[in-house]
């Protein structure tokens, strides 16, 4: 069988979208068929990832990207029942700029996007900055989730602790920070669990993927950072949070979409796989018992009422923690925008069966010059045959060569997701995948 072939049932017309995905835009827009403009503004994480936004929109949606989409791998999700939407590419593309950026800066695509809005279409960034509000008000089309003043709001840290003592959530143990003077104070307090070998973490209120935070094991450690922002933030106001570290299972993610209206749904959770901080992908489904299970939709509630009451609704993805002792800390971090399982949903309801499980990962690749797609797949061969034993799909291909705008090779990274019957298998795939890329990549 050739690869790329579909032997599990798809639907038969391929413009009908996931239940998914009717859920996600009758909460965003009161309209399970409303047309959406998806602009995937990723580029904080890496270059091209806004290709994800395929898995997410219907035939008849619009997707913003960079660079047209490779037609190989566009033929590829069609067979596996993820037909892309049309794409639009920005006239003017300056390597290194975002793509809302080429876009206010592209007026063939801003007059095209006008005509959309006048027809009744939506824009769907990840997030709302000041670039995606202007790029809203250029083109008279109406965002399909709140503006950049309310997400700037709810995603900060800070907010998710206070948000936590108000709605009486078990947080992880810790403080909010806003001063060099209340940081002294915190980091004095924490000596003697530094000191007995703890550890404490300090994060930016606003960083995200991991990024702009410190682990403390030391009291020398804590010192050498308070004397560092002593000097850099004197008298000014500071956006900080400091915890405890808590010894863990395994971390969480789950997923809420706050219709406008007011209305929830807890559309997920996943295990996460983190490494240092940086997120790896997600294991699903998470291995929860029913009361732990129960502690995170009481907490599915009660954030996605607050951030209502705060004027936010759109998707919500919230990071938790399973302690050692198996303690639920369901709300570690809220991340009140699109996130990378955001773009997976469709793709599990499609192609993981009852009792499967799947790992969603990326793999590096270091070819040294740009890969095709048809290359890769001959590689994959019957590894992209859905409906067997195990499986994966492909939901990246442009991050393979994401490299190659800035003359750097081929080195990149390509996203999937596995399937297959049993945890033992699962792990055999990911061998059997990670093998076949490093042949490829050695030849």
């Amino acid at each position: 069988m050739p690869a790329g072939t579909v032997t599990a049932a798809m639907p038969a017309d391929h413009s009908v979208s996931t239940d998914y995905l009717r859920a996600l835009k009758k909460a965003l827009t009161g309209s399970d068929g409303k047309q959406l403009v998806l602009l995937c503004n990723f580029e904080a994480e890496l270059q091209r990832m806004e290709e994800l936004g395929c898995l997410l929109a219907a035939r008849d949606d619009v997707l913003i990207l960079k660079y047209p989409l490779d037609p190989d791998y566009a033929a590829y999700l069609t067979k596996v029942g993820l037909p892309p939407p049309t794409v639009a590419v920005p006239e003017n593309v300056v390597p290194g700029r975002t793509t809302t950026e080429d876009v206010l800066d592209s007026p063939i695509l801003l007059d095209r996007l006008s005509r959309l809005a006048r027809d009744g279409a939506l824009l769907l960034p990840v997030t709302t900055t000041a670039a995606e509000e202007e790029l809203a008000g250029k083109c008279g089309l109406p965002l399909a989730v709140p503006g950049a003043a309310t997400f700037e709001r709810v995603n900060s840290k800070i907010y998710g602790r206070r948000l936590c003592s108000d709605a009486g959530i078990r947080p992880v143990p810790g403080h909010c920070c806003e001063s060099v003077t209340e940081l002294a104070g915190i980091l004095r307090g924490y000596k003697p669990v530094l000191e007995a070998g703890g550890r404490v973490v300090v994060k930016d209120a606003f960083g995200v993927s991991g990024k702009r935070l410190v682990v403390l094991d030391h009291p020398a450690r804590a010192d050498q950072l308070l004397r560092m922002i002593q000097r850099r933030a004197a008298d000014a106001r500071l956006n900080l949070v400091v915890e405890e570290w808590i010894g863990r299972r395994y971390d969480l993610n789950y997923q809420v979409t706050v219709s406008r209206d007011g209305g929830m749904n807890l559309d997920f959770i996943k295990v996460a796989l983190n490494e240092k901080g940086i997120h790896r992908g997600h294991v699903m489904p998470a291995p929860l018992t029913r009361v732990q299970r129960g502690e995170i939709e009481s907490a599915a509630i009660e954030v996605g009422k607050r951030l209502h009451a705060d004027g936010f609704f759109g998707v919500v993805g919230i990071d938790a923690i399973v302690g050692a002792d198996n303690t639920i800390y369901p709300v570690l971090e809220i991340n009140a925008r699109l996130n990378m399982s955001t773009y997976q949903g469709s793709v599990l309801e499609l192609h993981q069966p009852a009792g499967y499980m799947a790992l969603a990962r990326h793999y590096s690749l270091h070819t040294g010059e740009p890969l095709t797609f048809s290359r890769l797949s001959r590689a994959l061969g019957h590894l992209l045959e859905p409906g067997g034993s195990q499986y994966l799909i492909i939901t990246c291909f442009g991050t393979v060569n994401a490299n190659a705008e800035f003359g750097l090779g081929g080195d990149g990274r390509l996203y999937t997701i596995l399937f297959a019957a049993s945890q033992p298998r699962l792990a055999a795939l990911d061998g059997a995948v990670q093998a076949t890329l490093s042949r490829l990549c050695d030849g």
